[in-house]
């Protein structure tokens, strides 16, 4: 790539959108990404506006209190509008104006038992398609719940700022409100990988860690500097999201082709364990719409195990 063209790419993705009273600051990062706009191709719009969600399973291997525990992982990708000021799915879209817009809504639902007891964690996260105007995501919170007791988290974008909001049973998280900086989130490279055609920035970036990661380690959420780099072979793109400060390292197999489905992905935190998921099964199904006992037979087709 020549100069212009990468100086090109960055005045792009540095473009601040304004919408409903919110500003929306790109983060800093020291290479260039593929800018994407909210015109997208016949392709991503066939399969991603079908009235349909796609559903994944992954077999879980959880490192947890010194052990490798046996477990689930699904995501749950589907494309949804959302108020830009409330920064809630919108029930009545169509006379919401500007401050409706597009985004794809990941939930990822993780479950495995630790001895008698189990955990279930669910985060959500809502990346705005049009990422030329919301380069940020807008939201993510996450639950984790177990027979100790449970916590949520939740981050909503605020002009150049995210606000996080805890609230724990535990005395050592204990309720904390504060401000973040406003850059990428862990938790969105995910929904930033399947709408940006299976590409993340590259190179030294700000990131702010998972939830998951902070909760399990009892570390204070704030930006940390991560360096991302990609490996290719014939199917699939690997990133490695190694942090520079903290001792956690993440990597995310993608698949090459669209729509770009996640592969599975490990994450390294210090402990000498290494937590995987590795793909199972998936499908596209309007899941709202499937609650009935005859329905259950569909979760076969995904190898679900856990409930």
């Amino acid at each position: 790539m020549n100069t212009k063209t990468a100086l090109l790419y960055l005045v792009l993705f540095s473009f601040i959108g304004c919408q409903s009273g919110q500003t929306k600051t790109a983060p800093q990062t020291t290479v260039k990404e593929e800018n994407t706009s909210i015109s997208k191709s016949d392709q991503f719009n066939k399969y991603w506006y079908s009235g349909k969600a796609e559903l994944s399973s992954y077999t879980l291997k959880q490192a947890r209190y010194g052990e490798i525990r046996d477990g689930e992982v699904v995501l749950v990708f589907v494309t949804e509008p959302f108020s830009v000021s409330k920064q809630v799915k919108l029930d009545n879209p169509q006379k919401a104006g500007t401050d409706n817009i597009s985004v794809l809504k990941l939930n990822q639902v993780r479950k495995f038992n630790t001895g008698i007891y189990n955990y279930s964690i669910v985060t959500s996260t809502f990346t705005p398609i049009d990422t030329k105007n919301h380069p940020l995501t807008l939201k993510a919170a996450t639950s984790i719940q177990e027979w100790c007791g449970h916590t949520f988290t939740q981050l909503n974008l605020a002009d150049d700022k995210y606000n996080f909001k805890q609230f724990s049973y535990f005395e050592v998280d204990g309720d904390e409100e504060k401000t973040i900086n406003a850059t990428y989130l862990e938790e969105a490279l995910f929904t930033k990988i399947r709408i940006s055609k299976g590409q993340l920035p590259e190179g030294e970036i700000n990131l702010i860690p998972s939830t998951i990661y902070s909760r399990f380690n009892y570390k204070k959420m704030d930006v940390e500097k991560a360096e991302i780099s990609k490996t290719t072979s014939e199917k699939t793109f690997t990133y490695k999201i190694k942090y520079l400060n903290i001792n956690r390292t993440l990597t995310i197999d993608v698949e090459k082709e669209f729509p770009y489905k996640i592969l599975g992905f490990t994450e390294v935190d210090g402990t000498g364990l290494t937590t995987t998921a590795k793909l199972k099964a998936t499908s596209n199904e309007p899941y709202w719409e499937q609650k009935k006992l005859s329905d259950q037979d569909k979760r076969k087709a995904l190898k679900l195990k856990y409930e």
